[in-house]
């Protein structure tokens, strides 16, 4: 898992749920996030669905889709950061100026 898309699931397991509040947060732009978006939910670790038309008409705004991570994202999002906390852990000597 890449650190973009890990952090699009962190993004969503912590109550962003539809995509531009995802860029927002993420600091990536939509050219990355709704990409991740998509390989996430094709690989079972997101699920989604679009919110009615009417709250949407009623908001003056285009229709939203709303994500939400499953079990198996959080397992994933859970091993995502204990690798990524493994890699902060390791010092690596910089090179000499």
């Amino acid at each position: 898992m890449t650190l973009t898309t890990t952090l699009v699931l962190q993004a969503i397991a912590r109550g962003h749920r539809y995509g531009f509040e995802i860029v927002e947060v993420t600091g990536h732009p939509t050219g990355t996030v709704y990409p991740a978006l998509r390989r996430l939910e094709h690989e079972g670790y997101l699920h989604s669905r679009w919110e009615g038309e009417r709250r949407a008409f009623n908001e003056a705004r285009p229709q939203r889709r709303y994500y939400e991570i499953t079990a198996a994202g959080t397992r994933a999002l859970g091993d995502a950061i204990e690798r990524l906390q493994l890699l902060r852990a390791i010092r690596v000597p910089r090179p000499a100026k």
